[in-house]
């Protein structure tokens, strides 16, 4: 298996340093209250970006030449790692084109066109829209940040887990949303490096999880996307994936899939007592504590990864729970 050491993530925090604060761990009393240990949200939702996605696609970005920034960058996205590219590229000084497909909400499709980027839409799945976009890298010579399975990638939001450290060192669990498994790829390099017995766990959505999939076929499969309130979930892992298949094996503990009713559950809890709009799948891990499917073990920080959502899209889809 290709390894990523540790130390790419502390050379990824040095490089992001300059760009990126520090987000906010903020005490659920809630629910905290709830499972009697202390729960803590990691508030990713303010990035500049909305989005962990930027750790990861800044890193992509300032890790590379001169010539290489001036020739411009390309993405495929399912909303937040296009908004991510889009934003890096403005740091960089650099051009992004974004491909989406038609199943990526207008709301999100409208931030990219207000981005600066390039907007390309075509074709009814991520899939498809990320065949066009390297079809285009390779036209064009414009460079491909991917989504989720690189290096850089992964050492960018692995810097998430070091802040995690940071701020609360006795952290036992540690749960987020998993898809192509980027985050969590980075999320359990540090923590199974730093303690093996911190827990990390993934949330997923119930049709379409791409990676779910994939690990119980034992390699890397397509699955077709359904509509699902957590649409940045959705997209393959890609059929030759080099880096998250291996690296979701061996550092995630614990894996559920989340029913979608309770995703939309868990956007009007955070609502309700934390007052913050979020889409479904920053909602997910929430979701997974507040239906039981994962237990937290001691101190927990459940990551809330991205605001990507049109507000009149959230009361719909909250309202019947409030």
């Amino acid at each position: 298996m290709d390894t990523i050491p540790v130390k790419a993530v502390w050379q990824a925090r040095k490089r992001l340093f300059p760009y990126l604060p520090k987000t906010p761990l903020v005490y659920s009393a809630p629910l905290s209250g709830h499972f009697r240990t202390p729960v803590w949200l990691k508030l990713e939702t303010l990035q500049p970006s909305g989005s962990f996605k930027l750790r990861g696609a800044m890193n992509v970005l300032l890790s590379m030449s001169a010539e290489s920034r001036q020739k411009g960058v390309a993405a495929f996205s399912t909303g937040n790692h296009g908004l991510a590219v889009a934003y890096a590229a403005k740091q960089a000084k650099t051009q992004a084109t974004i491909f989406v497909s038609e199943a990526v909400p207008t709301a999100k499709q409208a931030a990219l066109q207000a981005s600066g980027a390039t907007l390309t839409v075509t074709g009814r799945s991520q899939d498809e829209a990320g065949a066009a976009c390297i079809r285009h890298c390779q036209q064009t010579g414009q460079t491909l940040v991917p989504p989720f399975d690189d290096d850089r990638i992964i050492a960018g939001q692995g810097t998430l887990a070091l802040e995690l450290l940071d701020d609360l060192p006795e952290l036992e669990t540690v749960i987020a949303g998993l898809s192509g498994g980027g985050l969590l790829s980075g999320i359990g390099l540090v923590m199974k490096h730093t303690d093996p017995t911190i827990q990390v766990a993934g949330a997923s959505i119930v049709n379409g999880a791409a990676m779910e999939a994939s690990l119980a076929a034992g390699h890397p499969v397509e699955v077709a996307e359904q509509p699902t309130v957590a649409d940045s979930l959705l997209g393959g892992i890609g059929l030759d994936n080099r880096w998250t298949f291996k690296a979701v094996q061996r550092y995630v503990d614990t894996r559920v899939q989340v029913p979608e009713e309770d995703i939309a559950k868990a956007m009007a809890y955070l609502y309700e007592h934390h007052h913050l709009i979020v889409e479904g799948a920053a909602a997910i891990g929430a979701a997974a504590l507040l239906n039981n499917s994962i237990r937290p073990k001691g101190p927990t920080a459940v990551v809330i990864t991205g605001a990507s959502i049109h507000p009149k899209e959230h009361h719909r889809i909250i309202c019947p729970y409030l």
